[in-house]
């Protein structure tokens, strides 16, 4: 591989993995069936009704509400964060991921905390455990690691800052509509150093049809906030079945995560999502707060940019309600560790379901 080459050697490392697929009929229907998913829209809830009258204030709160126990994901507009700021931070994303292959596999060379940038599956045994993708993930403690890049922490900061006064926002709106009698709880729990951002790259694939851009999975987090360009790719199960999310211009993505359907038993739904490969246009599909994936198309590339709304590894996760709660209590330091564990002995995550009483 060249030095200058910025792609990683999905091919030449995973070799195994991929060596016998066009002999595995099996696994080829599998992706087809999982591939071929009709295209629908999230629900779209305008949070400029937060800040008008009670009248409007309380339907908008309701809309967050439904779509979050009903689908688990949605998409938000006047949300507060310019286009000017996405844009910037876009373009700075993609300079980030040209840079060659070698210097950014090797931390040092950014001043990088540990394991800060990953590619690939190191754990998967098989194709439906295996991510085309590349990401960097930012603790939003260390963005001076990337001195090298002074014009990428400016956008990157700025969006981190806004997007967790949204994040805030409307997880204390969604603990109101629970009846909560304080909703300080994210506030006393949930700082922006404990919160974390991925940016996601999902390249060319010329196997596209076979290998998943992420595998299905939920998010370990309260919520997570989604940007994504136009050439969309993510995809949620819903009633049992997946589909595709069609992408909306200037909105934001939210979805329910782990600790969120734990802390309010089971009212909000942390969904699995996925993103797929496919060797066509995929866009079908209803966008749903469920199981979600994302697919990578072999003529363009994808990114996305995730912010985590996390709490501190000491926080307790256990129901807001007296009534009995369906799941354990636990730290979110103790369920990253049994995620991380049921990664590495299993390929997959298990979640939640380690935790019901």
């Amino acid at each position: 591989m060249e030095l200058e080459d910025s792609e990683p050697p999905f091919l030449k490392t995973y070799k195994a993995l991929f060596g016998d697929m066009v002999e595995e009929e099996r696994t080829k229907r599998v992706h087809e069936n999982m591939f071929s998913v009709d295209e629908y829209e999230l629900p779209l809830v305008d949070l400029s009704g937060l800040s008008l009258g009670n009248f409007d204030r309380e339907d908008c709160k309701k809309a967050i509400a439904d779509a979050a126990s009903r689908w688990g994901f949605f998409q938000v507009v006047n949300h507060g964060i310019s286009t000017d700021i996405l844009a910037r931070m876009k373009l700075e994303q993609v300079k980030l991921f040209k840079q060659p292959f070698y210097k950014k596999a090797n931390e040092n060379v950014f001043n990088l905390a540990k394991n800060c940038y990953s590619w690939g599956s190191p754990t998967a045994t098989s194709l439906m455990q295996f991510s085309w993708s590349e990401a960097f993930h930012f603790p939003l403690t260390n963005m001076k690691g990337l001195r090298e890049f002074t014009s990428f922490s400016s956008p990157i900061e700025e969006y981190a800052r806004l997007v967790f006064d949204l994040a805030q926002n409307i997880s204390e709106t969604l603990a109101e509509h629970l009846g909560c009698k304080s909703t300080t709880f994210f506030v006393e729990n949930c700082k922006p150093s404990s919160c974390y951002l991925r940016m996601n790259r999902y390249p060319q694939c010329p196997i596209s049809s076979k290998v998943f851009g992420f595998v299905p999975h939920t998010d370990s987090d309260f919520l997570t906030i989604l940007y994504q360009d136009h050439i969309g790719g993510l995809q949620l199960m819903r009633d049992g079945e997946w589909i595709s999310v069609k992408p909306t211009p200037d909105a934001l993505i939210i979805n329910i995560g782990d600790l969120f359907q734990a802390w309010c038993n089971g009212v909000y739904k942390s969904i699995e999502h996925r993103v797929v490969t496919n060797p066509e246009a995929w866009c079908n599909g209803v966008y749903k707060s469920i199981e979600h994936r994302v697919v990578t198309n072999p003529e363009v590339e994808r990114l996305s940019v995730a912010y985590f709304f996390c709490p501190s590894y000491d926080t307790l996760i256990k129901s807001y309600s007296e009534k009995h709660s369906i799941y354990k209590e636990f730290t979110f330091e103790e369920y990253r560790q049994q995620v991380q564990e049921d990664v590495k002995h299993t390929g997959s995550k298990i979640g939640l379901r380690r935790f019901l009483r």
